[in-house]
């Protein structure tokens, strides 16, 4: 079993409190921090240890933090544990579980980036994680962590945590801000970034929920500890949500360049697949993603290797597809998703969004044409790369990618008026 770093000791009993995260080394880091750097100093730590944003882009963290404009403005954080990606939970399980590791590396970040504000966005349908992140902020205020010259020193912190209303665009950073600032989520123009101009027009840093609670490992044990996992240019360990068609499904720390086959096969996370079938296909990094073929099982899951497969690593969310699923009815499912959670600002993704599921129905349901499949990829043209935020993007991504896997499907359906895998 390789070293875990964020989840270890995830299932601790009392891991959910102040007192018992202190007796796992909690809040040690954070003394660290304060005592032996300076901002300036941990920014380039954490640029040092190669780590890269968990939420989806994977963006090296200590790159965005540096690009903080230098102005007289208020500057904020931004934790983003708007959790809506299909097929990821790992966010949802840290804050449920270890509130005051994701707490403590939002303080540490906060110093690191000269930050007076820091904001914890959970997603409105998490009940249970915004319950335990508003005890343990109590809890570190009471305690000193959070406030007024912190553990004495001279710098403090207020932190607030707000819930979301259900809306997937608001995991979008500039979507999220504006929701934050009472509006809306609609997402913004860019430029300008967050980094110059963010929230309520300050300079503002957005990380991931588990990017933040990686920070606390990096401080206490160091930039080359933490370089020491994973590969030279994907460092330490990411949680990867498995689900789908396998007989073990759940969240699984692995150090990156972990072969696919590995997360799907060992006894020791998903133990194969479903009723032992054919593996069919796989989405590597939440819906959003590409999906790739059952031919691209040993590909390591690093942020290069699968860009290289042709897909994206994401959110971490690695579903898993076996013989007897129905490519179309999954793509319609997940297009449908993306139509429902468009925020319709764009032409291209409200529109195309409702067009893309419409034909997309009509082949599932038998009605299909020969000419469907090209008009799907015409519309997918005319949305990716033309939307005013990534979720046009993310609403191709199935589409394009199962028609260059699975063409024979589709065509089998419009053809034959029903599923080539048997299903009616």
């Amino acid at each position: 079993m390789p070293e875990l770093i964020i989840t270890k000791d995830i299932d601790a009993p009392g891991l959910d409190t102040l007192d018992g995260y202190r007796q796992h080394g909690g809040y040690e880091a954070l003394a660290k921090a304060l005592k032996e750097y300076r901002p300036d100093e941990l920014v380039e730590l954490v640029k040092k240890s190669g780590l890269r944003g968990r939420g989806g882009a994977g963006f090296p963290t200590g790159m965005k933090w540096s690009f903080l404009a230098r102005n007289d403005k208020t500057r904020y954080l931004c934790c983003n544990a708007d959790e809506s990606e299909p097929g990821t939970f790992k966010d949802r399980m840290i804050m449920e579980k270890n509130p005051h590791k994701l707490i403590e590396g939002v303080i540490i970040t906060s110093y690191a980036c000269r930050i007076s504000v820091a904001f914890i966005y959970v997603r409105g349908e998490l009940a249970l994680a915004g319950r335990q992140i508003e005890q343990a902020i109590e809890e570190a205020y009471a305690a000193g962590y959070i406030g007024k010259n912190i553990l004495g020193s001279d710098f403090s912190l207020d932190v607030i945590m707000h819930r979301g209303a259900g809306a997937y665009i608001c995991g979008e950073e500039s979507a999220l801000m504006e929701s934050l600032e009472g509006r809306r989520g609609y997402p913004r123009l860019k430029p300008p970034f967050p980094a110059a101009i963010g929230l309520y027009g300050g300079p503002t840093v957005i990380n991931n929920c588990e990017t933040l609670a990686t920070i606390p490992a990096i401080i206490k044990n160091g930039a080359e500890w933490y370089a020491s996992f994973g590969t030279e240019k994907s460092t330490g360990t990411r949680i990867f949500c498995l689900s789908g068609h396998v007989k073990k499904p759940g969240n699984y720390e692995l150090p990156l360049g972990t072969p696919i086959r590995t997360l799907i096969y060992d006894e020791q996370y998903g133990g194969g697949i479903l009723d032992d079938k054919q593996l069919k296909a796989i989405i590597p990094g939440g819906s959003s993603t590409f999906i790739l073929g059952a031919d691209k099982v040993d590909t390591p899951l690093d942020f290069e290797s699968i860009a290289a497969a042709g897909s994206m690593l994401g959110s971490g969310g690695v579903v898993v597809m076996h013989e007897d699923t129905c490519i179309v009815d999954a793509v319609l499912r997940m297009t449908e998703f993306y139509r429902d959670e468009s925020c319709g600002k764009c032409t291209p993704c409200r529109e195309g969004t409702y067009w893309l599921t419409e034909i997309l129905h009509r082949i599932e349901h038998g009605d299909g044409k020969e000419s469907d499949i090209a008009l799907l990829m015409d519309i997918c043209d005319n949305i990716s790369g033309k939307s005013f935020c990534p979720l046009g993007d993310a609403a191709t991504s199935s589409i394009t990618s199962s028609i260059k896997l699975f063409r024979e499907e589709y065509e089998y359906h419009i053809r034959n008026k029903r599923c080539l895998v048997g299903k009616l």
